[in-house]
């Protein structure tokens, strides 16, 4: 399998932790691929017709996206304990994730605004909005982080997406007022899987 990813994406790195905690990682090709939302490189479209990473592609030249699907389909071939349980759990685990992704969408809406939109044509109630929506998000987070199991995928996106604000967003201070989120994520971040995808760039 051969995943097309960027260094500095958390959606990417919500992948590689998965794989990392499954014990797929070997069986991964990691290839750096570009990507933004004004195009994408030719490797990534011919797999993906979003032109958005990460792409999985499978050994018969099948294309999974987005981390989503990814992440479910690793799960799936894994001997170990599922990142993606079953009943109840599970319904709680994907509706993190979805906050968590949320998070991130809203996240990387602000990064487009400041960095690559004209100074002249940016949009002040836009990105207020979207770090609202953010600042909304992580304030759920201080709600949840108490009841959470230690592992899921749930844990997982929530974890990358903090990461992704240390990484782009340092002004937003995410940890003020969030106690028990900055616990969590102190101890979380010391994992393997997250020590091993750091984002760069």
């Amino acid at each position: 399998m051969k995943l097309l990813y960027s260094p500095a994406s958390p959606y990417a790195r919500k992948v590689l932790v998965l794989a990392h905690e499954t014990g797929l990682i070997d069986r991964i090709e990691v290839t750096a691929a570009t990507a933004s939302p004004t195009g994408s490189a030719a490797e990534v479209a011919a797999h993906n017709p979003l032109g958005k990473i990460p792409a999985l592609v499978l050994e018969d030249g099948t294309a999974l996206y987005d981390s989503r699907v990814i992440c479910e389909y690793l799960d799936g071939l894994s001997a170990g304990p599922r990142l993606f349980p079953e009943g109840a759990a599970r319904w709680d685990a994907l509706v993190r994730q979805a906050l968590a992704d949320g998070l991130l969408d809203a996240a990387l809406l602000t990064r487009y605004e400041r960095v690559l939109r004209p100074e002249a044509q940016r949009w002040e109630s836009w990105e207020a909005g979207q770090t609202g929506k953010i600042a909304a998000a992580l304030d759920r987070f201080e709600a949840l982080v108490a009841g959470m199991p230690t592992l899921d995928i749930g844990t997982v996106a929530m974890a990358c997406a903090l990461g992704y604000l240390d990484l782009r967003f340092p002004d937003l201070a995410w940890r003020a007022g969030r106690p028990a989120t900055a616990a969590w994520y102190a101890a979380f971040e010391g994992r393997p899987s997250m020590t091993a995808t750091i984002p760069k760039g």
